[in-house]
């Protein structure tokens, strides 16, 4: 089998998928991989043939553009549809010499969708945070005044449409676009049980469990209560992290810092408090009794993967469906305010309140029964038997 498989230019939507696609290839499929230079080495190493979207005046590459992306839909549109027709002639060119017995694109790179839809090519969505349909969308919490600026923007993103049917994408609108339905093809990197709604979903939905990476390095664990903070890689809310330290440092606790960026914002700390840019993320929950996070569904399901009651600091919708899926599991508490007495009261109760530690212990049994990469494989096999 030959399968083209399409990414957004991000860690958080790649590295789930290196655990498929290397169970594809030892399988003697054949995964040519549409990503971005970045990610070369990491998915040659899983055996796939990689092919570089650099250089197609991809404006997604952008870290402003992509941070508006969630924002502006018009935007967003134009931007998807801009990236869409930057790579046409290259991915028409490589479908039409390698043939592609199925497709296989991240639920946002719509690039992939698109393409599978104007060569009428079977198409699997990979989905890296929670399924979205109308009931779980609900835990998105969009407010009236975002539908009324989508509705405004309409207009805009009609005439974006256009640029797509005049290039041959037989769509008819937006949400042949970025919506799925029950009758798509889907990999889901969790669990049915931690999926919202998750009985609305068919029987194409595969609930597959997250991706771990496995330790590279153990840490060693100096003090009874180990607290883990770790905001993503793009978080420059330095009085959060100032209010975290201040909050912690009269503690015994163990405390390990992953600031991403800025290391600088600290002087000098206690024995108990390291800071560090980055961190073996595994390694670290390994040893933790709780964790302050941004609400990625890569982390979180890390955290519960290690049965690590987590507090809960959301930056964005997406990662505030997550928050309320933990809080409403009872595996964590979201955070109020940034204030130091408001953190400290959090980490407490997440460390001494048994019910965090017992619930993320259930969603990690949960996460362990799901089939992987195994299952994902098995999937794909009879999409095109």
């Amino acid at each position: 089998m030959k399968i083209a498989w399409f990414c957004i230019p991000a860690y958080g939507h790649t590295n789930p998928t290196l655990g498929i696609v290397k169970e594809m290839t030892d399988a003697g499929h054949e995964v040519y991989y549409f990503s971005f230079d970045i990610f070369r080495e990491k998915l040659e190493n899983t055996g796939a043939h990689f092919i570089s979207c650099d250089g197609y005046d991809f404006e997604m590459e952008d870290k402003e553009n992509a941070d508006r992306v969630g924002k502006d839909i018009a935007f967003a549109s134009e931007l998807l549809v801009s990236s869409t027709l930057a790579l046409d002639e290259m991915v028409a060119e490589k479908v039409d010499s390698m043939k592609p017995d199925i497709i296989v694109a991240d639920s946002i790179a719509y690039w992939g969708k698109l393409t599978a839809m104007k060569y009428n090519i079977p198409y699997v969505s990979s989905t890296t945070t929670f399924a979205f349909n109308q009931h779980s969308s609900k835990y998105m919490k969009r407010g009236v005044g975002e539908i009324f600026k989508m509705l405004l923007a309409m207009p805009k993103i009609n005439k974006q449409i256009k640029r797509l049917q005049d290039k041959g994408y037989p769509i008819k609108g937006i949400l042949d676009i970025v919506q799925n339905d029950n009758e798509t093809n889907t990999l889901v990197y969790t669990s049915k049980f931690f999926q919202p709604c998750a009985d609305t979903f068919s029987g194409k939905y595969h609930f597959i469990g997250p991706s771990i990476r496995p330790i590279e390095k153990h840490i060693k664990k100096t003090a009874k209560k180990t607290v883990y903070i770790s905001m993503g890689t793009v978080n420059k809310n330095k009085k959060f992290y100032l209010n975290c330290i201040d909050a912690l440092i009269t503690t015994d606790y163990q405390v390990i810092v992953s600031m991403g960026t800025n290391k600088d914002y600290f002087g000098d700390l206690p024995d108990n408090i390291q800071v560090h840019e980055s961190v073996d993320q595994m390694a670290v929950l390994s040893i933790s009794d709780a964790f302050i996070t941004h609400c990625g569904m890569n982390s979180t399901s890390e955290g519960l993967y290690f049965e690590v009651p987590l507090i809960l600091f959301p930056q964005t919708p997406e990662q505030g469906a997550v928050a309320t899926r933990v809080e409403e599991l009872g595996a964590g508490l979201i955070l109020k305010s940034i204030g130091k007495e408001e953190i400290l009261n959090a980490i407490n109760e997440a460390l001494n309140n048994s019910k965090y530690k017992e619930n993320a212990v259930n969603i990690s049994k949960s996460f362990k029964v799901c089939g992987g990469a195994k299952e994902a494989r098995i999937f794909l096999e009879t999409i095109v038997s």
